[in-house]
């Protein structure tokens, strides 16, 4: 019998909220609920006001499920939520202050690549980048924090389920001489993550904290765009040595690029560089060169915060079909002019000492 997300549905149904008495399901306590090869994965997600009334709610959930024909895996997980009726007393109420950064054991640097809008070319340059080190003798790692965009899977031809031994730590995948995890190995290729803030966080540390990196030079940390909990919790959890900001040249990239400097000055975080991606389109068939985004606009805005200019990246089909391809251009043409820029951000890196 092949176990089906429905069973495992109407199973959960059949327990009720020990506060309402509605079943689990109708009371929307189940979430992210996942079943594939007779892995069981879901959330509950209850209220803190009653942390009483629920302490028992998980073994009875594990029992049921678990005793279900087909369930080979069952992983479960209980958050709290609070919801007060008035506006909290953000004085008496203020949340602990969280432990200071923590240095990854057998990590010497950690690297973040971010960008302040999504589309601007960040997860290509993270993966060139790192295969790129590596090609120079880095012992390299790459961490895929786009949660709701992972592509680092796909751009480094790695496909499967990270295993796990002893069920708490997880073994990377590895390719190009890259040690690399991401949550896209986890789920399905067409499959939405949909979390809160919590959640999020929690993933990100289980995946800096709990993944069996080894030693590394430095650790590529592939960020989500924008300027959010897991660039926050990143910034806040790990010894980060600096970040490397990724923008197009128009306009509209850099006014959100210049937020994402702005929220890393105010983490502490050092900007080692940035990089202009889509810089400039050279015309395959009669050579004519045009700068389809405009030009300049990274360079300009790198000399008025006093950083590098790393790079100016071209836009090129060979790049975007060495991605896609999996096998990233400084690995599929490493002498091709599209990734000597990549082979050059690599390069300062380790002559700055920061790879």
């Amino acid at each position: 019998m092949t176990l089906a997300r429905e069973d495992v549905l109407a199973a959960l149904n059949t327990l009720s909220d020990p506060v309402s008495g509605t079943p689990l399901v109708e009371a929307g306590l189940v979430k992210a609920l996942t079943v594939e090869d007779g892995a069981v994965r879901f959330v509950l997600e209850v209220s803190g006001n009653h942390a009483a009334a629920y302490g028992a709610l998980k073994d009875e959930v594990e029992a049921k499920i678990g005793a279900l024909d087909g369930v080979k895996k069952l992983s479960v997980v209980m958050t709290a939520h609070s919801a007060p009726s008035a506006p909290p007393d953000l004085k008496l109420n203020r949340p602990a202050e969280p432990a200071g950064p923590e240095k990854i054991p057998g990590v010497d640097r950690i690297i973040a690549v971010a960008s302040g809008k999504g589309g601007v070319g960040k997860s290509t340059v993270a993966s060139n980048l790192a295969c790129a080190l590596a090609a120079e003798g880095r012992r390299v790692g790459l961490l895929d924090a786009d949660v709701y965009g992972p592509s680092q899977p796909r751009m480094l031809g790695v496909s499967g389920r990270p295993a796990s031994p002893d069920g708490k730590t997880i073994l990377p995948m590895r390719n190009y001489g890259v040690t690399m995890m991401s949550l896209g190995l986890m789920t399905n290729d067409d499959q939405a993550v949909v979390w809160r803030g919590p959640m999020l966080m929690g993933a990100l540390q289980q995946m800096l904290t709990q993944v069996q990196w080894g030693a590394l030079d430095v650790l590529i940390v592939d960020l989500p765009p924008g300027t959010g909990d897991v660039q926050m919790t990143l910034a806040q959890k790990s010894q980060l040595n600096g970040a490397i900001i990724v923008s197009t040249p128009q306009d509209v990239a850099l006014l959100d690029a210049r937020k994402g400097i702005d929220m890393f000055n105010q983490l502490g975080t050092p900007i080692l560089g940035m990089i202009e991606n889509m810089s400039t389109h050279i015309c395959s068939n009669c050579g004519h060169e045009e700068h389809t985004f405009g030009h300049g606009g990274v360079a300009a805005e790198a000399e008025k915060l006093g950083v590098p200019l790393l790079a100016e990246i071209p836009l090129h089909l060979d790049i975007r079909l060495a991605a896609d391809g999996g096998a990233p251009i400084v690995v599929s043409k490493p002498d091709s002019a599209q990734a000597a820029g990549f082979r050059s951000v690599a390069q300062q890196l380790i002559a700055q000492g920061h790879a």
